[in-house]
Parts: structure tokens; sequence; C-alpha cells
């Protein structure tokens, strides 16, 4: 009798296992939510983190918090977020960098960009930047081609990290100019252009949000852009494929997403309040002054978009003949 009413007291229990779920779900979010950003202060990744923090905190009805954890051209921040419990108190920004071309670079990648994760949206398309020091004798993406020509890696590039976007987008300058550039990996884009403004590094290949004011402050001078168009914010500077470098004129997306797992009650929760916060018009009006352009989509859409990323990336690393890190 005793193991009867032991057995019953258990079944009891899991049955109101599912309903007290949903009803955790159902008053989500009861307190402060983090967003790990995987890259350091100052770079791409954080200020459009930082500003969809703001407005994805108002829509949803918590605050949220930004932790930077950078490392390894954004794995570190990354694996740790998909070891993180998902229960939609943390996020994480998934971004091309991140989550499309690390775990192509990496020979033994920490995480799965699809598998560990639940993309919840993309955020933005931001434009890459080729940019040097104001004061630089480069006035154009062809004079570094020409200088680069005449004195094999003598001249260097400052990247997020090894395996990072910014790395890569070096190595592909290289192999689509014929050009040998040395690179040098730290720890995000805000460290590397501070080197940069400090003549330490010659160029870097960085995106608008984070050079834009620099750029605009004349401390960096932009040489080519990643974007179909010509931006309004540089109307003087060529894209990419007017100087001759087309492989490289493609935008990076920036999206959000948390550990897998994540219950769908509260990724739906989520979804509406990222839609709600990417229709903002102020938000909008920040990114755009960002040089980038908001692109909310539905968490299928975003993972889709991961996917067909990682696969591009696949390829491009083998054509360049990239070696795995």
């Amino acid at each position: 009798m005793k193991r009867l009413k032991s057995l019953l007291s258990l079944a009891l229990c899991a049955a109101a296992l599912p309903t007290a779920h949903a009803q955790g779900s159902a008053s989500y979010p009861e307190r402060p939510i983090r967003l790990i950003v995987p890259y350091a202060v100052g770079g791409a990744t954080d200020v459009i983190g930082r500003v969809m923090a703001r407005y994805l905190g108002e829509a949803v009805g918590q605050s949220i918090v930004v932790e930077n954890r950078p490392g390894a051209g954004g794995s570190t921040g990354s694996q740790y977020a998909s070891k993180q419990p998902a229960d939609g108190y943390t996020l994480v920004m998934m971004v091309e960098s991140s989550h499309a071309v690390n775990p192509n670079v990496y020979a033994k990648p920490p995480y799965d960009p699809v598998k560990d994760f639940t993309p919840i949206t993309n955020i933005a398309n931001v434009p890459g930047v080729m940019v040097v020091n104001a004061a630089a004798p480069f006035k154009t993406a062809q004079e570094v081609i020409e200088a680069a020509r005449a004195n094999p890696a003598r001249l260097n590039y400052g990247s997020s990290g090894n395996g990072g976007l910014s790395h890569l987008s070096g190595a592909l300058f290289g192999s689509t100019t014929k050009t040998q550039l040395t690179h040098v990996p730290y720890k995000g884009l805000g460290p590397a252009l501070n080197d940069l403004m400090a003549g330490q590094i010659d160029v870097v290949f960085d995106n608008m949000p984070s050079s834009g004011a620099l750029i605009a402050g004349r401390q960096l001078r932009a040489l080519a852009v990643s974007s179909p168009q010509r931006l309004a914010q540089l109307p003087q500077v060529p894209t990419y494929a007017e100087v001759g470098l087309k492989p490289m004129n493609d935008m990076s997306w920036y999206g959000l997403g948390a550990p897998a797992g994540l219950d769908p009650v509260v990724l739906k929760k989520l979804a509406a309040a990222a839609k709600t916060a990417l229709e903002n018009p102020a938000l909008v009006k920040t990114i755009e002054q960002q040089g980038a352009l908001v692109d909310y989509q539905t968490p299928q859409q975003f993972r889709a978009t991961v996917e067909k990323s990682n696969q591009a990336w696949a390829r491009l690393i083998k054509d360049i003949g990239f070696e795995k890190l």
C-alpha cells in the first residue's frame, strides 16, 4: 500500500509538471534578461546589440542587460551562451561572423550554429567598410592594393580575432587582389580600431556601425563599402564592386537567438516583441544612422538564413584555400 501511494504521488507530480511549465511560460519574463554579445565593446555587434536590448526590453516588459564576452572571433561568448539554460533569460547575438564564418574556419568548432541555438530574428543587415587611418597615405583601395603588391606581407590588417568575419574579409581581399597582407588578431574590433587610429596597423575590414562615427569624425578614412549602392552617409566612397572587388560586396546579417530548446511559448513572445521593437521608428532611425538596414525575420526565416549562410561560407572558404584553424 505504501509503495502504491508513492507511485500515485509521483504520477500526480509528473502530471502537474506540464501545467506548471505552461504557467511559467505564460508569465515570462519575470526578471531581467541577459544578452550575450560575443565581441568587445565598441564593435558592430555591440552597437547593434545595445540598441536592440533597449527597445526589445521595452517591448517585452523587462530590462535586458548586455554582457560582453569577447574572444576567439566571437566563439568564446557564443559557446558560453549555448551552454546556458534555455529559459529565455539568456539571449545571444547570432551574427554572420560567429554563426556562419567561425563554424567553417575551425577544424573542431566548439558549437553547432544551428543545433545549439534557437534563432529568434535577424535584426539588421550591415555593410562592411575598408578603413585606414585618416593620416595614412592611402586615398583609395587601389593604392592599398598597389602598396601590398610592391611590399608583400609588409602591410598588415587588424581583425576581431582569428577566424572572424573581419579576418576572413582580409583573407578574401588578399585572394581577390593576389596580394599578401599580415593578419593581426585582436579581442574585438574596438581594440583593432584603436590601434588603427594610433598608426599601429594599416587597415581594418570593419562594419559601418563601429567605424561610422570615426569616419564622420575624420579619424578614419573609408576606401570601399559592401553595399548594393553607395551609402547615403558616404556618397563619395565607392562600393567594393566599383573598385573591382565584387566578391567582397555582400552585407552581413546581425541577429538574435537563444540556447537550443527554447520553449515555443517563450520563443513566440520574444519574436513578437522583436517585431515590435524593429518597427519602432526610433530604433529604425538609430540603426539606419549606423549605415545598416533593419530586417525583421520570423524564427523560421532566420533559421533558413543561418543555414544558407553556413553553406555559402563553406564554399567560399574552400575556394580561397583558407587553412582551418
